[in-house]
């Protein structure tokens, strides 16, 4: 019943019906007792056991002597915190009950007046138990905590909310040459200040702590004798009753400069609202200086505290704010604004930065056994001399941004990594970096791309194409080349063709909620891009022909082996705003830099060494890492008709994913990407504000990409007239519900995909595919002025995107003729 056993002494010259009923009160209330007879049986129990509770008959004084038991008891030094009760007689009605007072200054806590009753008893040591001896066992602990300030070598010092001083150790008297008697009971104003202070530091800390906030910083005391003392200080509010401050706390300790690690201040003041009437447990800021490891983020406070000792007020609030922020976990995520967020950006969160993770007691989900890697019939060129001439025509342009990857698909019958992957790795010269045969090289781009799912929209060997193309088109720029090294270049060339290999064409949260295998055995965490960097290397070393590593030196490989699974794991989209920002500051701005300096330095300086400057590790790594991000998710900064088409393939995935969640009765991680409401220019507008546009004017900053930026401002306002015009775009849901009879626009577009949409009064111009149960009919019903007119509308909503579109009509097979 109780984790805490009370013990109980009960002291009663005879048995009768209260010591009874107290004995059997112990007995419910789960007490240790002992019952005894005599004054000297009893004092030799407390002694022997030191009681919590003593409970002391005196209604017969002259059979039982409680008072002096109570007085012999008192003299021991066992009974500071020992509850004494006197059990008195009860006095009948009308009678003047004796004033306890003489009990009381006689040593007892409480008094009992006679009562019989087990209940009345069992409720006077709960009473007793979970009051005064709780409080008591509290004053018991203190005699420890007093212990430890009195050995501390930090000075302690407490005072009331009022300032005045109310408990010194024995370090603060030493420190300060005061005895706790000259100190005790004075106002804090009232010693001596130093001149050596900031004039408004006191103003600044009592405002501080004053809102419940801690203050540690430097400052200035003065000894008795007058001499200066520099002191390292941490001032804590401690809340009281009624939730008001009712104490501070110092801690103070001597500070002499030279004990400083490096050239800057401590750790200065903390954000943290008092939340408890605990003071907070900080960490010791001497320990931190005395470190001999120390971390970025710590230099940089320390920097600031520093800054902070002679600046002016409102420098110092601000730099608070500035603390606040950096001592936040997430420095580089950004936070969406408003009270009413746009749903397909929240969902685009969800689904690709958050893991989104629910558990369900029967998730046991197992990816569909018909998302297998393909296997490729055709087979593929011996060697670059050996490409089919339409594919060799189709390479020729392959090192420009306008590159059109859906012919190649065309051509090769979906498998353009093979082809692409050959010409590229063959211009950057990866087998005689790698020292390897181009049959090998052959070989592993056969394994890779066979290891890729074609029946995936998007996530297939056309994206890792995609990603590879834009990946060489980077690496040729003049400022990334210059600051790479050549085994960068090959580890980007392989890291994008690698990225998402095997990818299920579900996403990460999917993966999780779903409880599937790669979940569990990546804990949930960057699942799909530690499997992807995983099975390429898996692959690659355990086939013998395709294995493109194993003629390179151990030391070699070990560092691109690093650099590609770095670069694989940036392209997980939780790190995004991290990765960006990270290289926004340390590479974009360095080179910025430079740049104003080399226009303000003789123009005789040669611009060959100053552009393209030696980078350190840590920012190569950041290039590459930016470097292969922006090629994963370059779709908007692709020509429109690239763009539209890439638009639709990623949200046939997330259709797909809607529906099979929904199937599956797991949680929908984006809810908008709804086949038969979603609108995909939202959509696409969401992705592009929230995670391309800030992310590519970093990169052009650095990489000057000024056709890329064309494109994407171009590509943004297409989507925006679709929305304005409330179009859902590709791929969009039905509207056939109810119709017999629809117009449908056959369309063609420049990369010979046919489109059929219905025109609807209601819908504008949406996607369909042909119905069961409906014909096309020709349109000769309608008049010619009525199909140019429809003719004309199609061209400016898709902003000559198709290149020849026909008028047809879909109605039901039952209906006959025209009305």
């Amino acid at each position: 019943m109780h984790t805490f056993r009370l013990q109980v002494l009960l002291a009663f010259g005879h048995e009768d019906a209260q010591s009874t009923a107290f004995w059997w009160a112990c007995e419910r209330a789960a007490c240790r007792k002992h019952l005894t007879r005599s004054p000297e049986a009893a004092l030799e129990a407390f002694l022997d056991c030191q009681h919590e509770v003593v409970i002391l008959d005196l209604r017969q004084p002259r059979e039982f002597d409680g008072e002096a038991l109570c007085r012999s008891i008192c003299e021991t030094k066992a009974s500071e915190n020992t509850v004494l009760i006197a059990v008195i007689p009860f006095m009948p009605p009308g009678q003047d009950e004796a004033s306890f007072m003489p009990l009381i200054s006689g040593g007892f806590t409480r008094c009992f007046v006679e009562n019989c009753s087990v209940s009345a008893c069992y409720n006077e040591l709960l009473q007793m138990e979970y009051g005064i001896v709780r409080a008591q066992c509290k004053l018991r602990a203190m005699n420890a905590v007093f212990a430890a300030l009195d050995r501390c070598q930090d000075g302690v010092e407490i005072t009331s909310e009022d300032h005045v001083i109310q408990y010194v150790n024995p370090a603060f008297e030493r420190m300060l040459g005061y005895r706790s008697r000259e100190l005790l009971g004075r106002e804090q104003a009232e010693l001596p200040k130093s001149d050596r202070n900031r004039a408004d530091l006191l103003d600044h800390i009592n405002s501080r702590i004053k809102k419940g906030k801690e203050w540690r910083g430097i400052y200035h005391a003065r000894h008795k004798n007058g001499e200066s003392l520099q002191q390292q200080v941490n001032i804590t509010p401690v809340l009281g009753q009624g939730g008001k401050i009712r104490h501070y706390v110092a801690i103070k300790k001597p500070f002499h400069e030279k004990s400083r690690k490096g050239e800057h201040g401590i750790e200065d003041k903390t954000s943290a609202e008092m939340g408890s009437s605990q003071p907070r447990r900080c960490s010791s800021t001497a320990r931190i200086h005395s470190m001999t490891i120390e971390a970025p983020i710590t230099r940089v406070i320390n920097i600031i505290n520093a800054a902070q000792e002679n600046s002016p007020q409102s420098v110092v609030e601000a730099l608070d704010r500035v603390l606040e922020i950096l001592r936040t976990t997430e420095l580089y995520s950004p936070q969406l604004g408003g009270t009413n967020p746009d749903p397909h950006t929240t969902d685009l969160l969800g689904g690709l930065m958050a893991d989104g993770l629910w558990r369900f007691s029967d998730n046991d989900y197992i990816l569909n056994k018909s998302s297998q890697p393909s296997s490729w019939p055709v087979s593929s060129p011996s060697s670059l001399d050996d490409l089919p001439p339409h594919v060799s025509q189709l390479l020729v342009r392959d090192d420009v941004w306008d590159f059109d990857i859906f012919q190649l698909e065309t051509a090769t019958h979906k498998r353009p990594l093979v082809y692409l992957g050959l010409k590229v790795f063959t211009r950057f010269g990866a087998c005689q970096f790698l020292c390897c045969p181009e049959t090998t090289l052959r070989a592993w781009l056969q394994l890779i791309e066979s290891s890729y799912h074609a029946s995936n929209p998007y996530h297939n060997s056309t994206h890792a194409s995609d990603v590879l193309h834009a990946t060489a088109y980077f690496l040729q720029k003049e400022k990334v080349k210059g600051s790479l090294e050549p085994l960068d270049e090959i580890a980007g060339l392989i890291a994008a063709t690698v990225h998402d290999v095997d990818h299920p064409g579900r996403t990460n949260s999917f993966l999780c909620n779903a409880g599937s295998d790669l979940a569990i055995l990546y804990n949930d965490t960057a699942v799909l891009e530690s499997h992807h960097a995983a099975l390429a290397f898996q692959l690659t070393v355990n086939d013998e022909k395709a294995n493109i590593f194993r003629n390179m030196e151990r030391s070699e490989y070990r560092s691109l082996r690093q650099a590609v699974i770095d670069m694989v794991l940036a392209t997980e989209m939780t790190k995004h705003f991290e990765h960006v920002n990270k290289f926004a500051n340390s590479v974009c701005k360095s080179a910025i830099g430079r740049a104003d300096g080399r226009s303000s330095s003789d123009d005789s300086k040669d611009d060959e060494n100053t552009s393209n400057p030696v980078r350190s590790p840590e920012q190569r790594l950041l290039i590459r890492r930016m470097l292969i991000k922006c090629a994963d998710i370059c779709n908007p900064c692709r020509p429109l008709a690239l763009c539209i088409e890439w638009a639709g393939r990623i949200s046939e995935e997330y259709f797909a994913q809607t529906e099979q969640e929904k199937q599956s009765g797991l949680p929908v991680v984006m809810p908008v990407f709804d086949r038969n409401t979603c609108s995909i220019p939202k959509s696409q507008i969401s992705f592009i504000d929230y995670f391309i546009t800030n992310m590519f004017d970093t990169w052009d900053v650095f990489a000057d990409v000024p056709n890329l930026m064309y494109h994407l401002a171009e590509n943004y306002c297409y989507w925006k007239s679709l929305d304005e015009r409330k179009m859902k775009g590709k791929r969009g849901g039905s509207y056939l519900e109810n119709s017999d009879r629809v117009l449908v626009l056959h369309a063609k577009s420049p990369l010979q995909h046919q489109n059929t949409f219905i025109i609807h009064p209601n819908a504008g111009i949406q996607e369909q595919v042909m119905q069961p149960g409906y014909r096309m009919r020709s349109c000769n019903a309608l008049g010619d002025s009525q199909i140019s007119t429809l003719n004309n509308l199609a061209a400016v909503m898709f902003c000559g995107f198709f290149s020849s579109m026909t008028l047809r009509l879909m109605e039901k097979k039952e209906t006959e003729g025209m009305n």
